[in-house]
């Protein structure tokens, strides 16, 4: 539609949005769309039909001509990193609440799946969590766990992990085991009693299965690096807390998310 590309269209909507005063969840109802969706489009990773288009054109009060043209523009257009924190601040959709009971759960159930795995130490651990957390987000724009993690130099890490550990340990559920992998110093937990899997529907496993299956033998080194490049660890400040809703700027092979189904759904 018209000379612009995908990723500058999903700019001018962008900045028609924000300068409208709507969110992006306001333009998701009033398209008859998944908020995700608006985001794709955004950030320039979905196609738009010509149908959503003109609906935009009403919802946001721009001439399409004007807006196809090469000298549009938007008067007090948002910074890059502006942009983001406003999406960030605006655009949540389920409140975070840790369910530790949960959260107890799945390290049980990852650790009983890991059982006989000599990679799977603490940072290893710490990663296939972070991955199942935010995947799981990512699909059903709902929390797993409500874990919170902090970026450490050396990755993702739960903020609540060492205090639920220190609880599981004492309840005789887990038991820590310091050994060495290669030459190098490794902390490992046997799990002692069984994970509860009447506390995990069915796509929370399919989740969890699907991180384990994909990521579970790869090395400390290897799944750290590669979490090192997921968007949500990139877009944050070393000890800062990441933030959920930065999986919806995930691109492949991070993006968990089929968005083209939503497509499909939506024309």
């Amino acid at each position: 539609m018209g000379k612009i590309d995908r990723k500058e269209l999903g700019r001018r909507l962008e900045a028609l949005r924000k300068s409208r005063g709507l969110n992006q969840e306001d333009v998701a109802n009033l398209l008859g769309v998944s908020r995700s969706v608006v985001t794709q489009i955004e950030n320039g990773n979905r196609e738009l039909t010509a149908v959503e288009f003109t609906k935009l054109a009403e919802i946001l009060f721009f001439s399409i001509d004007e807006f196809l043209s090469d000298d549009f523009n938007v008067a007090g257009e948002p910074s890059e990193a502006e942009t983001v924190k406003a999406d960030i601040s605006q655009e949540r959709i389920s409140v975070q609440k840790m369910n530790t009971e949960k959260f107890k759960n799945v390290l049980l159930y990852i650790l009983e799946r890991c059982a006989g795995k000599p990679n799977v130490g603490e940072t290893v651990l710490y990663k296939l969590l972070y991955f199942c957390d935010f995947n799981y987000y990512e699909k059903y724009e709902e929390h797993l766990t409500g874990a919170r993690y902090r970026k450490l130099n050396f990755g993702p890490v739960p903020q609540e992990m060492k205090k639920i550990i220190e609880r599981m340990i004492s309840d005789s559920q887990i038991k820590r085991v310091k050994t060495e992998y290669y030459g190098k110093p490794q902390t490992r937990y046997i799990p002692l009693v069984k994970a509860d899997l009447k506390v995990l529907n069915a796509a929370e496993k399919e989740v969890i299965d699907n991180v384990l299956d994909s990521m579970s033998d790869w090395s400390a080194k290897m799944i750290s690096d590669y979490s090192h490049n997921d968007k949500p660890w990139r877009a944050t400040e070393v000890n800062d807390f990441i933030d959920y809703e930065l999986v919806f700027y995930r691109k492949p092979p991070y993006s968990v998310r089929v968005y083209e189904e939503d497509e499909q759904d939506n024309v």
